[in-house]
């Protein structure tokens, strides 16, 4: 992929629903939902809050109980958008294909686990359904260029594809970089960046379960499912420090390691990254789950002529000149770019210009993939390589619901190869 395309794919603005009256305003959308976990349950309840005539018809998940949870709680409030009769409840590794194949499904919402997002989405865009797909996109290089087929073929059907990074929807992450855009800062220097937290959840293994059951119970800690923490958590920074630097980094260099994790997890429990960026511009990422640690969430942006602080959450940004002296400022609601995401989506399927942003979120993820690869073997690592050479490719060549799978393998710098 040539440099001008990578930059044009990624210095676009937050990417709205077109202005204009609709092709078709009364239309009503059905959604299916694939995941019934709790971002899935989250991403329904936002989308039907914030959306007129929009009803909830079909649902997937490998667990049953998951969908019925999100049934009653959906139906309690949200009424008659909400309409799933028995028969459009689907369970199973294969039970997406339903939710695909039903032609009352308008839209799609993938909250599986995000080694499965590339495919599902590919799958979605090919039965001709409009997609909500979580984050990250992928989890290696092979499911870059899965994602990166989905996104040409959402653009040929003219179909949608919106991402779950919100903060490309929030006011004051707007804000900041529309002032950095303009010179508030002067000439971008460097950045830093953290997402530092303290433990997150983990399941214990259940008395008779295969192998693939287990680690899809508790996927976020294997990496062909979650990617690791810097995939799956910490692409929300990586994707706002893209879409500030206005390009994806050039190479990586970085390490970590884990001290806390359970000895079955391949999660390690922290990652220090140095990105370098077109410019000689270095980004400094850090992300980190211990417990009892320090947490710190945001990104600084150091300027020529001032720094532009951009808050994760509902924190808030703000930029100062050399000085210290505060020159601008904006409040902005997490709570509000959750719901915005899933009203540009369907605002632009009634309008006839369906937004496809699938290809920016995959580069997002796939320099949290490259960082990750640069800590696990030890290597400097290039945007060129990770997107066009390796043949990193996690997801099991044959999985079975009641199947074996590999024994968990912990990275280590030094003996982990780079592919």
């Amino acid at each position: 992929m040539s440099a001008a395309l990578i930059t044009a794919t990624t210095t676009s603005r937050c990417l709205h629903a077109a202005d204009g009256a609709s092709d078709d305003p009364g239309r009503e959308i059905r959604i299916g939902l694939i995941g019934c976990g709790g971002r899935g349950t989250g991403a329904i309840n936002d989308s039907l809050t914030i959306n007129d005539k929009v009803r909830l018809v079909a649902m997937a998940d490998i667990d049953r109980s998951k969908c019925e949870r999100t049934l009653a709680g959906m139906s309690r409030r949200h009424g008659s958008k909400v309409d799933v009769k028995p028969s459009r409840i689907h369970v199973g590794l294969d039970g997406y294909k339903e939710v695909l194949s039903d032609p009352e499904v308008d839209l799609v919402l993938i909250a599986s686990p995000p080694g499965f997002h590339p495919s599902h989405t590919l799958q979605a865009t090919r039965a001709g359904k409009h997609v909500f797909c979580e984050k990250p996109s992928c989890v290696d290089p092979a499911g870059y260029r899965i994602c990166l087929e989905a996104h040409a073929e959402a653009v040929r059907r003219q179909t949608a594809i919106v991402t779950g990074t919100q903060y490309r929807r929030q006011v004051n992450y707007v804000g900041a970089v529309e002032q950095i855009r303009d010179g508030a800062i002067g000439e971008i220097i460097g950045a830093q960046s953290r997402y530092c937290s303290n433990g997150i959840w983990y399941k214990n293994r259940k008395e008779g379960v295969s192998d693939t059951q287990y680690q899809l119970d508790n996927w976020m800690h294997f990496t062909w499912l979650a990617g690791d923490q810097i995939c799956e958590q910490a692409v929300h920074n990586i994707d706002t420090m893209n879409w500030v630097m206005g390009a994806v980094p050039q190479t990586a260099f970085g390490s970590g390691g884990r001290f806390t994790r359970p000895d079955d997890s391949e999660m390690w429990d922290s990652m220090s990254i140095d990105y370098v960026y077109p410019g000689d511009r270095v980004l400094s990422f850090m992300c980190r789950q211990i417990p009892g640690t320090k947490g710190d969430n945001g990104n600084v942006i150091y300027g020529s002529k001032g720094i532009a602080f951009i808050g994760a959450g509902s924190s808030g940004s703000r930029i100062v000149d050399r000085d210290g002296n505060e020159i601008w400022s904006m409040k902005g609601s997490i709570a509000d770019a959750y719901k915005q995401e899933h009203k540009d989506l369907v605002d632009s399927i009634r309008a006839g210009q369906p937004i496809v942003e699938f290809r920016q979120t995959a580069e997002s993820s796939l320099t949290a993939v490259m960082g990750r690869v640069a800590a696990y073997t030890g290597q400097e690592v290039s945007w060129e390589f990770v997107s066009e050479q390796s043949k990193l490719d996690l997801f099991p060549p044959h999985l079975d619901w009641n199947g074996d799978l590999p024994e968990p393998a912990c990275a280590v710098p030094g003996k982990t190869k780079l592919i």
